[in-house]
């Protein structure tokens, strides 16, 4: 809604506002831009112009959506949903991801689903074999391996030190 407002308020034509994107009917001026530009900064947005950057965003953003908020990861490979999802060769996804970013897809999904397993293993009744399960790992060993790797704690580590914390906070 702010970003129609602020559009109309430069007198800019748009076809389509969707999240993250906006297709305008006509060109837009460098003062157009510029004005739009600190707008959306205010309100704690930004104007990206750059393709890559604005396909990495995409990129973070299936990624996000599918760890964080459905209800089970999907069913076939991560890169062919996320290519699927986008409409772009992964290989081109992965590369450019990479040159953006400066990490692989695989990391980056790696980082979420260890982030994912957290917040499982804090705020869920699951147990660790569920919550493998639930994140398509291959096996309760290779979540814990994954997990030690990327937090330099075990699962079950990580779980007795958040819950020493929330009993502590509670006493306070």
């Amino acid at each position: 809604m702010l970003v129609k407002v602020e559009l109309e308020k430069l007198g800019l034509r748009h076809r389509t506002i969707e999240l993250g994107e906006v297709e305008l009917l006509e060109d837009i001026t460098p003062s157009q831009r510029e004005q739009l530009n600190r707008s959306l900064k205010k309100a704690g947005l930004e104007l990206m112009d750059d393709k890559k950057a604005m396909i990495v965003e995409k990129i973070k953003g299936v990624i996000i959506e599918m760890i964080h908020y459905a209800d089970e990861p999907p069913l076939t490979k991560y890169s062919v949903y996320i290519s699927e999802k986008l409409n772009y060769d992964y290989t081109y996804l992965a590369n450019l991801f990479s040159e953006v970013r400066g990490t692989t897809i695989e990391q980056y999904i790696i980082i979420h689903k260890i982030e994912r397993v957290k917040e499982l293993l804090v705020y869920d009744d699951l147990n660790l074999t569920e919550i493998a399960y639930k994140l398509h790992y291959s096996s309760v060993s290779h979540l814990s391996n994954q997990f030690k790797k990327t937090t330099g704690l075990t699962p079950s580590h990580f779980k007795k030190l958040k819950k020493k914390r929330f009993k502590n906070l509670d006493n306070l």
